[in-house]
């Protein structure tokens, strides 16, 4: 928990944007925070690949620099892989978060930057959506009025995370890397990085990020993705509840970027630091060549349907709770419920 100040700024920097496959908005939020540590990214039609788009959230952690450079420049490495033009899109982003973080190593301006960043960032190209993830920013999407996770967070105590710190010289104490940082992937923190006999994936702490490749069918509604801000506060099937009751209801995605950042915010510091981060989320609406109207109309019918089922299992639940009183000996409901059953 870093240090924070004695009344939040709860200024708000949002945009949004639209084609015919997306709806997105975004919204970032100092907070409590000394400093705003956090960027991020929203391209609908990349420069280089204009059928192709580009989401991202970076969460900057001892620094703004190293989130703010791979805010404008991570795309561009990607693209530029050999295996970017082959098709060959997982391959491309891993080696374009390397390359990046080489880069920045290198250059003039950072060599010596203490900082360092999460980076979660996903690529959609037709039907194929592409996400590569370095720390515990996090990507999520509604499929079916479920949520589905897109990333996994990399903490230091994780095994797999756990024995690659180790074997580069490392070590884990309490739930930190060196008992200094709580994640245990990131672009920069080149202090952990300086292993000679070891590769880049290989380091203490690593830029090499997971691949998850999906296909985008009609059951998608959005993504979300958000730093860490918001997901210490609230889960996966929380989130994506609020986003889609507020589809829903006619809210517009940037309003509710807005209000999910408000409703993280802490009331004060005295709750572990839950809710005293800074704060980003990034919501792309699913259009599938339609309106965004359609959207509103289908998250509807599944906020509709979910309430059915909640008030059907009500009823199982009253019916159960009278069919163990009408069956049990004591005759008092009371009793019955709290003690026999």
């Amino acid at each position: 928990m870093g240090q924070t100040l004695s009344e939040p700024v709860t200024a708000k920097d949002t945009a949004c944007c639209q084609d015919s496959t997306f709806r997105v908005a975004s919204s970032c939020m100092q907070g409590w925070r000394i400093n705003m540590e956090d960027s991020h990214t929203h391209i609908l039609s990349l420069p280089d690949d204009p059928d192709t788009a580009f989401f991202a959230v970076y969460d900057g952690h001892g620094g703004a620099k190293i989130a703010e450079y791979a805010g404008k420049h991570l795309h561009k490495h990607i693209i530029k892989q050999t295996e970017y033009a082959e098709g060959n899109i997982g391959e491309a982003m891993r080696k374009g978060y390397l390359e990046l973080d080489d880069i920045m190593l290198n250059e003039e301006s950072l060599k010596n930057e203490p900082s360092g960043s999460t980076a979660v960032a996903i690529i959609v190209k037709g039907d194929k959506l592409y996400c590569a993830n370095v720390g515990d920013s996090r990507a999520i999407a509604s499929i079916s009025g479920k949520a589905e996770p897109l990333s996994k967070d990399h903490k230091p105590n994780n095994p797999e995370e756990y024995d690659r710190i180790t074997a580069a010289g490392g070590w884990v104490d309490s739930n930190r890397v060196n008992g200094n940082l709580a994640l245990s992937r990131a672009l920069g923190d080149f202090v952990f990085k300086r292993n000679s006999d070891k590769g880049p994936e290989e380091q203490i702490v690593t830029a090499y990020p997971d691949i998850e490749e999906r296909t985008i069918t009609p059951d998608w509604e959005f993504l979300v993705l958000a730093c860490d801000g918001i997901w210490d506060v609230m889960s996966n099937e929380e989130v994506v509840s609020y986003v889609r009751e507020n589809i829903a209801n006619g809210v517009e995605p940037e309003e509710i970027c807005e209000n999910l950042m408000m409703r993280c915010l802490a009331p004060d510091c005295q709750m572990a630091g839950l809710g005293c981060d800074n704060m980003t989320v990034v919501i792309v609406g699913l259009l599938h060549g339609d309106t965004y109207e359609k959207l509103q109309e289908k998250c509807k019918r599944i906020v509709e349907v979910q309430e059915e089922i909640k008030e059907d299992e009500k009823e199982e639940d009253k019916e159960k709770e009278n069919s163990d009183f009408i069956d049990c000996e004591c005759k008092n409901k009371s009793y019955c419920v709290l003690i026999c059953k």
